[in-house]
C-alpha cells in the first residue's frame, strides 16, 4: 500500500499493537521524559521513559528506559520483584550488595529478588548511561539503604 494510502497509525494508549518510534538520541516520539522517582533524597541525575506498561497494555511486565547523568546515580535498594537491565547507552556500574561490576552496551544484568543493587554513572564518563530495563508490572514496596520504603517505580 503506498504511504499515502496507509491508514492513520493507532494512538499510544490502549491496549493494540503499536510502533513508538525512536527519534534518535534515546527519545521515543510521544513518550515523556519523567523524573526516576518522586523525591531526590536517595538518587541523583537520572530520568526514566515508560515505553510499554503504562498505557493499557494488558501485558504482565513494563518496559522502561532509564538515563543516568555522569556522576549520577540510583537509589541503593531492594525489593521482591526481579528485574532484567540491558544498557544501551554509554557505560555504567552496577553494584549486588558488595560486588561492583562496569557494564556496556548489551551486558544482560539480572537484579534477583531481595538483592541489594544500585546502578551508577562514573562522573568521568563522557555521555550518560542508559539501559532498558523490564520489571513486573505488579511490583513490591522497595526498602533503600537507610530503611526508608519507596514504591519501586
Amino acid at each position: 500500500m503506498p504511504e499515502s494510502a496507509s491508514p492513520a497509525r493507532p494512538p499510544l494508549d490502549g491496549n493494540h499493537s503499536k510502533v513508538i518510534r525512536h527519534q534518535g538520541d534515546f527519545t521515543w516520539e510521544g513518550i515523556p521524559m519523567e523524573p526516576y522517582k518522586e523525591t531526590t533524597e536517595t538518587w541523583r541525575g537520572m530520568t526514566r521513559r515508560e515505553l510499554a506498561g503504562k498505557r493499557g497494555e494488558s501485558q504482565q511486565f513494563h518496559l522502561r528506559y532509564f538515563e543516568i547523568a555522569p556522576g549520577g546515580y540510583s537509589t541503593l535498594e531492594q525489593h521482591e520483584h526481579e528485574h532484567v537491565v540491558v544498557p544501551i547507552r554509554g557505560r555504567g556500574e552496577v553494584q549486588f550488595g558488595q560486588y561492583i561490576y562496569r557494564v556496556d552496551f548489551g551486558d544482560v544484568i539480572y537484579v534477583a529478588p531481595e538483592d541489594p543493587h544500585q546502578f551508577r554513572c562514573p562522573a568521568d564518563a563522557p555521555e550518560a548511561f542508559g539501559f532498558l530495563c523490564v520489571v513486573n508490572a505488579e511490583r513490591d514496596v522497595a526498602v533503600d539503604g537507610s530503611g526508608t520504603c519507596h514504591i519501586c517505580e
